[in-house]
């Protein structure tokens, strides 16, 4: 008899402990359908960039814990809860490019900023926030696929902010790097370093951390430009599936994405932009939008140009809406932003235009959410808080100035949301907390 109870005790013992570990499980964001689902419910978002969420998250002397933290405190309070934020930058050859870097050197990693990574993400678990993280990236400003190159092939990056070269010598050199052997092995090299780094404050790895929304292969990720470009479909289509492919392979937990801009960044391909989302891999579509860098909204002339700019805009969210239901995914507006009004770089400059652009832009998600379809989520450009230019007059980042929104290639000030842009985070604000309630 004594046996048996001790057998049923033993039994007993298992089952706790068998439901306590599903109840400590953690939770990852999964896709069902053209929805994310999160704890059996559906997850909706409105989010923002904050790529230099790392760098200010640093201990070193570019970093600031503090405004990290409190920046982070404001966007909880505003009701977002998804940062896209930067997890790779490379080399330090540039003046226009992301400083210090994470990687500046081939295999050499700044075991400084990867804490500041840490950090971040160890804080925005504490807030329930998420992150989709981008590891590379096709424009200069942040080192990205050119410097890959150019550190295997021992040629200059030719930089398209410099006046010897232009944006297509530039996005030539840039997609050269979809077929290189050696870049692509560095760069895989980072990703399994990243996937299985373990957490210096939560004691995670990477791969096991519910924080991590998504992986990104790399922020805008395109074939080329114009016709040339379309002798690299076939080379840019199989890195999309090998690198998403091999992601998947190491870390099976999170969703993977590509960073597209959509059909410009393919070229406007309906073709590559479909077959390269239908990837098993590729668990959801993205989608970017830029009114002034693809002259259809002129801030100096703003009456005459924005309502057509805006009827282009949604028409074009519409079809990328079309191709995610026929796909069958959920869909992400993960890039879109004007400048202030009359483009001034000033904080003290008006925001009406970029207010009635962003107010429109939202209610067309949020009503496009409500009623099931597959736009489900959004990162408007972008978050700077309290990182305001040096000089709105001559705005070109340098090591040593704030973390703003505007990657160090642009002016700084041009699409960044400030901590005092009240009327700006009103709206973002109504409309994050509709987004939440849907999840509710």
């Amino acid at each position: 008899m004594k046996s048996f109870q001790i057998v049923i005790f033993i039994i007993i013992i298992i089952l706790i402990l068998s439901c306590t570990s599903k109840a400590i499980q953690p939770s990852f964001i999964k896709v069902k359908g053209m929805h994310f689902e999160l704890d059996g419910k559906s997850y909706y978002f409105l989010g923002t960039n904050v790529w230099f969420g790392c760098n200010l998250g640093s201990k070193g002397v570019e970093g600031d814990r503090d405004r990290l933290i409190r920046e982070l405190d404001h966007l909880k309070a505003i009701g977002i809860n998804n940062l896209r934020v930067l997890g790779a930058s490379e080399g330090k050859t540039q003046t226009n490019t992301v400083n210090p870097p994470i990687q500046p050197e081939p295999g050499i990693y700044d075991e400084t900023l990867l804490d500041g990574l840490d950090f971040l993400l160890a804080e925005m678990e504490k807030r329930d926030m998420f992150a989709v993280i981008f590891l590379n990236n096709y424009w200069v400003w942040s080192g990205g696929m050119a410097q890959y190159v150019s550190w295997y092939e021992n040629e200059e990056i030719p930089n398209p902010f410099y006046e010897q070269y232009s944006w297509d010598d530039f996005m030539k050199f840039s997609a050269k790097f979809y077929g290189h052997d050696k870049a692509n092995l560095a760069y895989k090299e980072y990703i399994k370093t990243l996937i299985f780094r373990k957490n210096n404050y939560t004691g995670e790895l990477y791969k096991d951390d519910p924080t991590i929304m998504s992986w990104q292969l790399a922020n805008e990720p395109r074939p080329g430009k114009v016709a040339w470009s379309k002798q690299n479909f076939h080379i840019f289509k199989k890195w999309v599936e090998e690198i998403a492919g091999y992601i998947k392979f190491l870390d099976p937990n999170h969703l993977v994405s590509i960073g597209s801009e959509g059909l410009w960044g393919c070229m406007e391909s309906e073709e590559l932009y479909l077959d390269i989302h239908r990837y098993q891999s590729i668990d959801y579509l993205t989608v970017h939008l830029w009114l002034l860098n693809w002259k259809w909204f002129d801030p100096q002339n703003a009456r005459a140009t924005y309502g057509e700019a805006v009827n282009k805009a949604l028409e074009y969210l519409q079809v990328h809406i079309k191709y995610a239901q026929q796909i069958n995914k959920p869909l992400v507006f993960e890039e879109f932003g004007i400048p202030r009004d009359n483009h001034s770089y000033s904080p003290e400059a008006s925001t009406i235009y970029r207010d009635k652009y962003l107010d429109t832009v939202f209610n067309f998600i949020y009503d496009n959410s409500k009623s099931g379809g597959p736009l489900v989520g959004s990162n408007f450009w972008a978050w700077s808080g309290e990182g305001m230019p040096r000089d709105p007059l001559q705005s070109v980042w340098k090591k040593g100035d704030p973390f703003t929104g505007d990657p160090p290639q642009e002016p700084q000030g041009r699409n960044a949301v400030f901590s005092s842009d009240t009327s700006t985070i009103r709206i973002i604000s109504a409309y994050a907390h509709k987004m939440n309630s849907l999840s509710d």
